[in-house]
C-alpha cells in the first residue's frame, strides 16, 4: 500500500482517537453519576438521540456533550442564506470569499455553542439523583459560565479536529466524528440488548427481528447508494492515442442520491438544535411543544421526514450544475445522442437529476424514519432509528471510495514514474 495513504490512515485514526478521548473529559462541576443515572431513563427520547450522536458524550456531561452539530447548524444557516442572497452566494465561489465565508461559519458556530451550553446548564440544576443529590457541584452561576466555556473549546476543538481530517487524513472529517461517535455507541448498546434478553425484557425472537431490520436496511442503503443513472454521451471526434480521430462513447453518471448522508445530518442538526434549548424550561407550554419533538413521537418523524427530503432537493440543487456540465461537452465536441447541445442539454440533465432525486429523496426520508417506526411498534425500550445506521453506511462506502481513489491515483502516478 502507497506509504502516503498509510500515513493518511494513521493520521485520521489519531485524530478520531484524540476525538474519543474528549468524551470521557467532564465538565467542571457536575456530577457524572447523578447525570447517567438520568440518562438511563431517557433512552428512548430526545435525550437518547443527542446522546447517540455524541457517542455517549451527553451521559458523561463531556465538554463535547454538544459534538460537532453546531457547526454543522451554522453551516446549514449559511447554506441557506447563500442560496437566497446572491453576494453571499458570490463570496462563496470566490477563493478569497471563500475563506470570508468559513471565518462566518465559525463565528456563528461559537454563537449557536454558547446557547445550547447556557441551555443545558440551566436545564441541570433542577437535575437530581435517586438520593435526591444535585447535578450540580458548584454555584450555579459559576457552573454556567464553566460549563459554556468548557462545551465551546470542546466544539471548536472538534471542528479543528474534523478540519485536520479533511485536509490531512481520509474522508470528510465532519461525517467521520459523527460516524465515530454512533460506533462507539455499538458494544453498549449489544450489552444492552444481551441484558434484556437475560432478564426476559426481551425475546430472542425480537432481537432476530431486529437484527433481521438492520441488515435488511443496509442492504438497501448499499443497493440504492450504488445507483446511477448514466447518461451516454458521444464525442464526434477525440484525439487519442498517437493523434488518431476515433469515435468514442463516455457517460455521465448521475447517482440516485446525489446529496448523500448531508440531509440527514442536517435534518438531525435542526432537530436537535430546538431540543436542547427547550429542555432547560419548566413552562408547561414549552414542555408540551419539547414533547411534540422527542424523537419517540411521530410528529418527530413526520418533521424528520419533511426536513431530509427538502434537504436532499437542496443540497442536490448545490451539488449538480447542469449548466456548467452541459457548457463543458459543448466545449469538448460532446453531445447525448439525441439531445442538441446547450439549452436543451442542460434541460435533459436537469429533469433526469431531478426525477432521481425525487426518487433519492423519498428513499432518505424513508429509511431515516421507518425502522423506527417499526422498533416502536415492537416496543423495543431504547432509541435505534434508521438515521444511525444511514450515516454510519453512508461515510463508510464514501470513506472506502475516497481510498480506492488514492490507489488507483498512486498506481497511476508509479506508471507514470516508469514512463508506462
Amino acid at each position: 500500500m502507497n506509504k502516503n495513504l498509510v500515513n493518511k490512515i494513521f493520521i485520521t485514526i489519531g485524530f478520531l482517537f484524540i476525538y474519543r478521548l474528549l468524551a470521557y473529559v467532564p465538565v467542571p462541576g457536575v456530577d457524572t453519576a447523578v447525570i447517567a443515572s438520568f440518562f438511563d431513563s431517557h433512552q428512548s427520547d430526545a435525550l437518547g438521540l443527542f446522546n447517540m450522536f455524541s457517542g455517549n458524550a451527553v451521559e458523561r456531561m463531556s465538554i463535547i456533550a454538544l459534538g460537532i452539530m453546531p457547526y454543522i447548524t451554522a453551516s446549514i444557516i449559511m447554506e441557506l442564506l447563500a442560496a437566497t442572497f446572491a453576494p453571499l452566494g458570490q463570496m462563496k465561489k470566490e477563493r478569497d470569499g471563500m475563506v470570508k465565508y468559513m471565518q462566518i461559519i465559525r463565528y456563528a458556530t461559537i454563537v449557536i455553542t454558547i446557547i445550547q451550553a447556557i441551555g443545558i446548564s440551566v436545564g441541570l440544576q433542577s437535575l437530581t439523583g435517586p438520593n435526591g443529590n444535585s447535578a450540580i457541584l458548584a454555584d450555579h452561576n459559576t457552573f454556567i459560565i464553566l460549563s459554556a466555556v468548557s462545551m465551546l473549546a470542546g466544539t471548536m476543538l472538534l471542528m479543528w479536529i474534523g478540519e485536520q481530517i479533511t485536509q490531512s487524513g481520509i474522508g470528510n472529517g465532519i461525517s467521520l466524528i459523527i460516524f465515530a461517535g454512533i460506533v462507539s455507541a455499538i458494544p453498549s448498546a449489544i450489552g444492552q440488548t444481551i441484558t434484556m434478553v437475560n432478564t426476559g425484557a426481551m425475546s430472542f425472537l425480537t432481537v432476530i427481528a431486529i437484527l433481521a431490520l438492520i441488515f435488511g436496511t443496509v442492504a438497501v442503503i448499499i443497493y440504492v447508494e450504488l445507483g446511477e443513472r448514466r447518461v451516454p454521451i458521444t464525442y464526434a471526434k477525440k484525439v487519442m492515442m498517437q493523434n488518431q480521430n476515433k469515435r468514442v462513447m463516455n457517460y455521465i453518471p448521475i447517482k440516485v442520491n446525489l446529496a448523500g448522508v448531508i440531509p440527514v445530518i442536517f435534518a438531525s442538526a435542526i432537530l436537535m438544535f430546538p431540543m436542547t434549548v427547550l429542555s432547560s424550561s419548566a413552562n408547561p407550554t414549552i414542555v408540551a411543544i419539547a414533547d411534540y419533538l422527542n424523537p419517540n413521537s411521530y410528529f418527530f418523524n413526520f418533521l424528520t421526514f419533511v426536513f431530509v427530503v427538502f434537504f436532499a432537493f437542496f443540497y442536490a440543487s448545490i451539488t449538480f450544475n447542469a449548466k456548467d456540465i452541459a457548457d463543458n461537452l459543448k466545449k469538448q465536441g460532446g453531445f447525448i445522442p439525441g439531445i442538441r447541445t446547450g439549452e436543451a442539454t442542460k434541460e435533459f440533465l436537469n429533469k433526469t437529476a431531478g426525477d432521481l432525486t425525487f426518487t433519492g429523496a423519498l428513499y432518505l426520508g424513508l429509511v431515516a424514519t421507518l425502522p423506527f417506526m417499526i422498533i416502536k411498534g415492537m416496543g423495543v425500550p431504547f432509541f435505534f432509528g434508521g438515521t444511525a445506521v444511514l450515516i454510519v453506511v453512508q461515510v463508510a462506502l464514501d470513506t472506502m471510495r475516497k481510498i480506492e481513489a488514492q490507489v488507483y491515483m498512486s498506481k497511476y502516478e508509479t506508471l507514470s514514474a516508469v514512463g508506462l
